[in-house]
């Protein structure tokens, strides 16, 4: 029943004009997107362009004396044949036409125009010639007139049996038997694709162009600018073609009446497909998507959707290039989206039914992330998990504890603070992909790469880290001038994060009454032991190696030391990230770490000062190691 609806309304649609003009546009994009060039042996454009009114220095119109001039010279050069793409309907002086006139002959196409004006009382064609002194000197006629869709492109093979490229085919005898009037054209490119010279340079080939340019070839003169004009600002004797779609630029007409000619001349020109093959078509469309939502409809539905309607497109774009017939893909595509997506909407609607029971029933008790994932797929509703290599986060706010001694009795303020707190750090955690485990009063947990998939969790963990550092920051602020507009103190905020890369197990963990997705492992006691460590170190991150080892393509890292930290018998090197040192003084902080590990570095050594000059950063690191090791001197 859908199909037969579709195949209907498909109908009925494919009669309104909106619907044929979109046709068109597939063309369009279908005819240029292998951006085919024109074929060899074409035509050469003479432009009158910009460069050649600078040099030549004459109000235009030009006289006629100088296109003579320029007639001897590209017949001289050996054209076989020369179109004027230049209306010359009127008299000028007898000596400028007397000029014309001698340089005239059969291997000379002239452009006429044919202009239809309608008004309320009637409709009146008006076409203009050349002079009939240059027809009587052998000079053929050619009506340069195109025809435009209705939305102002020009498509189509003019239907003037004298038309100006069809008199230049005849005259180069290049012409087919019957002229393909009305079929689709195929274009070779933007503006100035055709192999173009300036007028001012035609009048001196042999000085100016390489030898036998022109020998032989077809030669077009006309108007074209230099800069194709844009389509918004118009232009003179500038149409828009299938290629403005890319590039929004305007073709000039004498490159049209190259465009027309080749395809003419070489038979690439484009039939548009009859009734019955579209129907066929759009008919094979449809059984296909009845094919496809026969079953039901997923994520494989719209992979197999984007394959049909991808090889829709390059079967059309086939036709044109092998058969040189253009089926729309139109038809086809539409009538393939309406069945499969129809179905798709009374497949969803009765799969919502089913997700509200679910919903329903647990969304008072988990998160509503995880109801979206029970309801999307019921049978991760199960106790257990899956083992993973995740990047998990701690964080937790230094001196917290006499933050809120301080307001014990001021509970709503505490409060205040710890969801203003929260707040900007877990929008940072979930604005760089992570998952919130849990809070623990001020502290947060976090981890990457569960449940979705994440290559670079640890460089996205570790970027959440220095984003939360400036959140803390600018919280700060708030509260400083908050503080300096009560007359009181402010609470100053610092935070340490320990982050750690290694497995875990991740997954549904809790009771069968109460779950909660989460992470647990050996590498998430290490992350939270690094939390704990940092203000031991004097820094407000601590990542553990394998972190280390996966950022330090994107940022400095450097090592600490090598602890043993609770519930660990191995020492664990640990690092932090540094954004302001140069080389020299990494190797000099490497020779420092090295020498602590080695009991050779002693309190008035001068690496002290001299690196914490040059890697403030570190500077506190630098003053607890000092520290330690003169209370180990004293003991």
């Amino acid at each position: 029943m859908l199909s037969l609806t579709t195949l209907i309304a498909i109908s009925l649609l494919s009669r309104l004009p909106a619907w044929l003009l979109l046709e068109l546009r597939s063309f369009d994009y279908l005819s240029t997107v292998d951006d085919p060039r024109p074929p060899p042996g074409g035509p050469v454009i003479v432009a009158i362009d910009e460069p050649s009114l600078a040099d030549i220095n004459a109000q235009w119109p030009w006289p006629r004396s100088l296109h003579a001039q320029l007639v001897t010279q590209l017949r001289a050069a050996g054209a076989r044949v020369i179109g004027l793409d230049i209306i010359l309907a009127e008299p000028s002086t007898p000596e400028n036409d007397n000029a014309i006139t001698r340089a005239v002959g059969p291997d000379v196409v002239l452009a006429g125009d044919e202009t239809l004006i309608e008004t309320p009382q009637a409709s009146q064609l008006i076409r203009a010639t050349p002079l009939p002194q240059l027809t009587a000197a052998g000079a053929v006629t050619g009506i340069a007139s195109v025809e435009l869709s209705g939305d102002g492109t020009f498509r189509r093979i003019p239907g003037y049996e004298d038309g100006f490229a069809a008199m230049l085919a005849k005259v180069a005898g290049a012409a087919p038997e019957t002229l393909p009037a009305g079929r689709l054209i195929q274009s070779f490119g933007p503006a100035r694709s055709y192999p173009t010279v300036s007028y001012y340079q035609a009048l001196d080939p042999k000085n100016l162009l390489p030898p036998d340019y022109f020998k032989d070839r077809v030669v077009l003169v006309g108007l074209s600018l230099q800069n194709a004009p844009a389509i918004d600002k118009g232009g003179v004797d500038a149409f828009a073609t299938p290629y403005t779609v890319h590039t929004g630029k305007l073709v000039s007409g004498v490159e049209i009446q190259a465009t027309i000619y080749d395809n003419i001349r070489s038979g690439l020109s484009i039939a548009e497909a009859r009734l019955p093959t579209v129907a066929a078509c759009i008919l094979i469309s449809v059984l296909l998507a009845a094919t496809t939502v026969w079953r039901s409809t997923g994520w494989l539905t719209i992979a197999t959707s984007a394959a049909a309607l991808l090889a829709f497109a390059a079967v059309s774009a086939a036709g044109m290039r092998l058969a040189h017939i253009f089926v729309s893909p139109l038809g086809p595509t539409v009538a393939y989206i309406s069945v499969v997506f129809g179905q798709a909407a009374f497949d969803f609607a009765e799969e919502r039914r089913n997700k509200r029971q679910i919903t329903r029933a647990f969304a008072q008790y988990i998160s509503p992330d995880l109801v979206k994932r029970l309801s999307s797929d019921p049978s991760q509703l199960k106790l257990g998990g899956e083992r993973r290599t995740l990047s998990v986060l701690f964080s937790d706010v230094r001196g917290f504890t006499t933050i809120a001694e301080t307001l014990k009795d001021d509970p709503e303020q505490l409060t205040g603070l710890i969801n203003r707190l929260l707040t900007p750090l877990s929008d940072v955690v979930m604005d760089h992909g992570g998952t919130i485990d849990k809070y623990m009063g001020d502290c947060i947990m976090a981890f990457w790469n569960a449940p979705l998939d994440d290559r670079d969790h640890a460089l996205h963990a570790v970027k959440a880290s220095l984003a939360m550092q400036a959140a803390i920051s600018s919280l700060n602020r708030e509260l400083e001038q908050e503080a300096a507009m009560r007359g009181g103190t402010p609470h100053v905020l610092k935070m340490g994060v320990g982050i750690n890369t290694g497995e875990c197990i991740v997954g549904n963990m809790g009771s069968t009454r109460r779950f909660d997705y989460s992470c647990l492992g050996d590498s998430v006691n290490l992350a939270s032991r690094l939390e704990g460590a940092s203000k031991n170190y004097g820094v407000a991150l601590l990542l553990g190696e394998e972190t280390a080892s996966l950022v330090a393509g994107t940022y400095t890292v450097v090592e600490l030391d090598r602890i043993i930290v609770k519930g660990r018998t191995v020492p664990s090197p640990v690092y932090t990230v540094v954004h302001d040192a140069d080389v020299e003084a990494l190797d000099a902080h490497r020779a420092f770490t090295q020498a602590k590990y080695a009991g050779t570095l002693a309190p008035s050594d001068p690496a002290f000062d001299r690196l914490a000059a040059d890697i403030p950063e570190l500077a506190p690191y630098y003053a607890i190691v000092r520290e330690a090791l003169a209370e180990s001197g004293e003991e």
